[in-house]
């Protein structure tokens, strides 16, 4: 590799950190946001997607500056196909929480009546884990810690089936909660994909490291969901 080649695939490794460190933390507080109602927190989620916007393009314009001026082979050329990629995912993960932190003022202002079985806690704690994973097996180029990330996603998306279940039964019961109920159900879903996204993630560092496509190969246990 040249040395001007090495530097550019530096700088590219510093700008996708620096992204993915302003993506886990406004994720981090969209999730806070709604777990406090905290208005003002869910307001600059959302003023800060501008900046990770302007992040993202910023990333693409250099891997494509690379691509072209340093025409990369092998490793190198792994790598800079991965960082476009995960840029892409990391942009839908912020996103994603700006539609999160949307759904606070209205949950402010509809709080869920006593006795609605709709429960984040677990959820919430299993996606921050799953996108702080991702991030570190980016960091490390570690495709151990990458298949962890893998390993969870079924989890997440057990708890979010189970959530829609519940919501659908309270809707019976409750058919008057039906607006608070699809936006609790919303949020749910937002953070399924920023598991989704999480993993993808994963799945492009596991190709930079070894050179493997996972992409079309994930294997899902879909268990039984209680039937209504």
């Amino acid at each position: 590799m040249s040395l001007h080649l090495q530097r550019q695939i530096n700088r590219l490794k510093d700008m996708i950190l620096a992204l993915g460190t302003l993506v886990e933390e406004n994720t981090e507080a969209a999730i806070r946001a709604i777990e406090t109602r905290d208005a003002k927190l869910a307001a600059a989620v959302i003023e800060r997607d501008n900046e990770i916007d302007q992040k993202e393009i910023d990333v693409e314009e250099e891997c494509l500056h690379t691509l072209a001026l340093h025409q990369p082979v092998a490793f190198d050329l792994r790598y800079i196909v991965a960082v476009l990629k995960i840029n892409n995912d990391l942009e839908r993960i912020a996103d994603l929480a700006v539609n999160i932190a949307e759904k606070v003022e209205f949950l402010i202002k509809n709080r869920a009546p006593t006795g609605i079985p709709f429960d984040l806690p677990q959820m919430t704690q299993k996606v921050r884990a799953m996108l702080k994973q991702s991030l570190d097996a980016l960091v490390n180029l570690d495709p151990e810690i990458a298949e962890v990330v893998r390993r969870t996603d079924d989890e997440v998306d057990l708890i979010h089936r189970q959530m829609y279940q519940h919501v659908k039964q309270a809707i019976r019961q409750n058919p008057e909660d039906v607006e608070l109920l699809v936006n609790l159900l919303s949020v749910s879903r937002n953070l399924e994909r920023i598991a989704d996204h999480a993993v993808n993630i994963a799945e492009d560092v596991i190709y930079m490291a070894k050179g493997d496509i996972l992409r079309h190969s994930r294997t899902h246990v879909i268990p039984k969901t209680p039937q209504s």
